[in-house]
């Protein structure tokens, strides 16, 4: 087991009806002037937007207004934001939504009290000293930015989808009631489950091997998205689906089913290239992604990915044949993806083979950068990863 240090401050309100009480929270913690950061349309037509604005003018609040977060954010709307912020005289973010709107607060956050650009975080060029609060009413299980520390945003200069951690990205507490992620389309929610599996995959199927505790914990995470991610598909309005998928959405990614293994994220690279180049959603792009992968690197670590498909898919363990074992869960994974109406495949999104390079140039920084996962992946592998999607 590697060492580890496990911070998860963000507390959580789980359950029916708190995000009526998001007045009265705000103003216990002493904030005066919420910046209000949310997407489209849908909380207005679903009645959460006048729900939430009716308990901040109850409680006495102010607050601003940021709409228009859209899926894949930008990083112009959150640089607008943080001048709203500044002018308004908000002191704390409320994103409403799902980790598009989080994400885009959470930059906010980071860019209020920096006197640079708020990109020079996410380029490398410096670190984040402090941040503003930023709290959560989540309306769609999937990313886990209503407890993570992470936040990724896209530059339209380049159209670059760039990830950043910092502990001042974790929110302060978020609002967490499974009815508000019944009017969801299918396509969202199964998005979503792909985006939570991913989570806990990359932190799962890693080297060095067995951490059993946190092993279990992630099989259990895995499982769980399994049974009750097609019920809440068929079943929109299913309370116990949707609270079961918004709970494991939090736990795959607030970094516990990744205590003691060496994460990383080489799909989300993938993914986010997917996303920013061709506007795929994130959850979509990972589906495609994933089984690419997996196919090309499970040869190095095969005891894993076979216990990957005994425990969480059911596969019969093969002793005389381990290899078909591993390459059982790869299928089965595969399989519960196009299930659920995910592309598997680059095709399946209308990239061919041409646009390979290009991609793998993206991923790669222009050739020149390298990714470890089981090897160190560059431009090379990445191109015999995708011609695995096509």
């Amino acid at each position: 087991m590697n060492n580890f240090i496990f911070h998860s401050p963000t507390k959580v309100y789980f359950g029916r009806g708190y995000e009526k009480q998001i007045g009265s929270l705000l103003k216990e913690h002493g904030f005066k002037k919420p910046l209000l950061v949310y997407g489209g349309g849908s909380i207005k037509r679903s009645g959460l937007y006048d729900a939430v604005t009716a308990s901040l003018k109850e409680a006495g609040l102010t607050y601003a207004e940021l709409g228009g977060v859209q899926p894949n954010p930008l990083l112009s709307l959150a640089k607008k934001g943080i001048e709203l912020f500044r002018a308004e005289g908000c002191d704390v973010l409320l994103a409403v939504g799902g980790g598009s709107s989080i994400d885009t607060a959470k930059v906010i956050g980071l860019g209020v009290p920096y006197d640079g650009d708020v990109w020079d975080f996410w380029c490398g060029k410096a670190d984040p000293k402090t941040g503003i609060p930023t709290v959560v009413i989540l309306t769609i299980a999937a990313a886990g930015s209503e407890t993570s520390e992470s936040a990724v945003i896209t530059n339209e200069d380049g159209m670059l989808k760039r990830g950043r951690n910092s502990i001042f990205n974790r929110p302060l507490f978020s609002i967490m009631n499974p009815e508000l992620t019944y009017t969801l389309p299918a396509y969202q929610t199964a998005c979503g489950i792909v985006d939570i599996m991913m989570h806990t995959l990359e932190r799962y199927l890693t080297l060095p091997g067995e951490v059993e505790l946190t092993d279990r914990i992630a099989e259990a995470v895995l499982k769980t998205v399994r049974e009750y991610g097609p019920i809440a598909i068929d079943h929109p309005d299913d309370y116990e689906a949707r609270a079961e998928l918004m709970w494991a959405g939090s736990l795959s990614h607030n970094d516990l089913t990744g205590c003691g293994h060496a994460s990383v994220f080489i799909n989300h690279k993938i993914g986010h290239e997917l996303s920013a180049k061709y506007g795929t959603a994130h959850g979509a792009s990972l589906a495609i992604a994933f089984p690419a992968w997996a196919k090309y690197c499970y040869r190095y670590n095969i005891p894993r990915f076979a216990q990957y498909a005994v425990r969480v898919w059911g596969c019969e363990m093969d002793y005389a044949n381990p290899e078909a074992t591993a390459l059982a869960g790869i299928v089965a994974t595969e399989v519960f993806f196009r299930s659920i109406g995910m592309p598997v495949r680059l095709s399946d999104i209308g990239v061919g083979e041409a646009e390979l390079d290009d991609l793998a140039n993206r991923i790669t920084s222009g050739g020149t950068g390298t990714v470890q996962t089981y090897i160190d992946c560059g431009k090379k592998e990445f191109l015999d990863i995708l011609r695995l999607a096509l």
